[in-house]
């Protein structure tokens, strides 16, 4: 059997169930549910969302079944403060549940979508990136790492931005405050900060020319690595391993005070280990950190200067935009 067969025979069904699952959970709730909204007229869109939801429980399903034992196995630190991880599932559950994608839909991407078909009327090329590159389209297996590594380095180059910029560090610093990292830390972020990446992605995911069925898989993985990246697991991959895939370990120095997240002296932006799946990035333009330590996370002028960054989700959320507000 060719690799190929191989490849069709084991995504095939996994494809087909998901499929039929994302057909269940519309016809019986989500469907009724537009009609009873006065949506009738978004039910492409709303299928659509359907299937994000799908993505999101299984991510659920799986940080429940499989990296909530780890945390429990191996952790770094003892759980002292419950109150901050329960804020931070409800972050998760907005994000991975499609809230967050919903208000995005009603909000700004309307007027993302609009500008881009502007563009498109002014003759705005679409790259493909899997047919430009080798001419890979054909395998789906290749054309799915191509597109993976590519908005892998979006994403790094991305997250130097944010540790960059004062502005943008004002809202990203939210989610570098959390003292006790757990597998719900990811999406502990400010919505503005959120949305700005999800734009941005948006973007680039229509200029490469990804299918949308490779976007979803491509944000899926993406979104459940880091979660494991962000618990709390004493565990890191071995010399070669750290080299070619983000690990607890290694993300956790990303997090650590006074180290991760600041270059030279106190205050100043930069830091290590900003690749959110592969560490080439890092290794490539010098921002890697391999040390196998695991410090205490959160910013430095939590413990310093005493500097709250809230407790609740509004009050974390109110801070960061008075943050941002200084810094303009």
């Amino acid at each position: 059997m060719s690799f190929d067969s191989l490849v069709q025979a084991f995504w095939t069904p996994l494809t087909d169930a998901f499929s039929a699952t994302q057909q269940f959970l519309f016809e019986h709730a989500v469907q009724p549910l537009a009609f009873a909204l006065g949506a009738g007229n978004l039910l492409e869109d709303a299928y659509d969302g359907t299937g994000w939801l799908v993505v999101g429980l299984l991510q659920i399903a799986v940080l429940l079944l499989l990296i909530r034992p780890l945390q429990k196995w191996f952790p770094v630190e003892p759980v002292v403060d419950k109150r901050a991880i329960q804020v931070d599932v409800i972050y998760t559950l907005i994000h991975r549940l499609g809230l967050f994608k919903l208000v995005m839909f009603f909000t700004l991407e309307p007027w993302v979508d609009d500008a881009l078909g502007v563009l498109r009327t002014q003759g705005m090329p679409t790259l493909h990136l899997d047919q430009w590159w080798l001419g890979v389209s054909d395998n789906p297996v290749v054309s799915f790492v191509v597109y993976l590594v590519a908005f892998d380095f979006v994403q790094y180059l991305v997250h130097r931005a944010q540790h960059h910029f004062d502005w943008w560090w004002a809202l990203h610093s939210l989610h570098h405050s959390q003292r006790q990292m757990t597998m719900w830390s990811d999406n502990r972020n400010h919505l503005l900060d959120s949305a700005i990446v999800d734009i941005v992605f948006v973007i680039v995911a229509l200029g490469i020319g990804v299918p949308p069925g490779q976007f979803v898989l491509v944000v899926a993985l993406t979104q459940l690595s880091e979660s494991f990246q962000h618990a709390n697991i004493r565990l890191w991959f071995g010399v070669v391993g750290e080299r070619l895939w983000v690990s607890p370990r290694f993300h956790r120095l990303h997090h650590s005070v006074g180290l991760g997240h600041e270059s030279g002296g106190e205050g100043t932006l930069g830091g290590y280990n900003f690749g959110v799946l592969l560490p080439w990035w890092d290794m490539l333009f010098g921002t890697a950190n391999f040390e196998l330590r695991y410090d205490p996370t959160g910013v430095r002028d939590q413990i310093e200067h005493k500097r709250d960054y809230g407790q609740g989700f509004w009050h974390q959320q109110w801070l960061g935009l008075k943050r941002l507000v200084r810094q303009a």
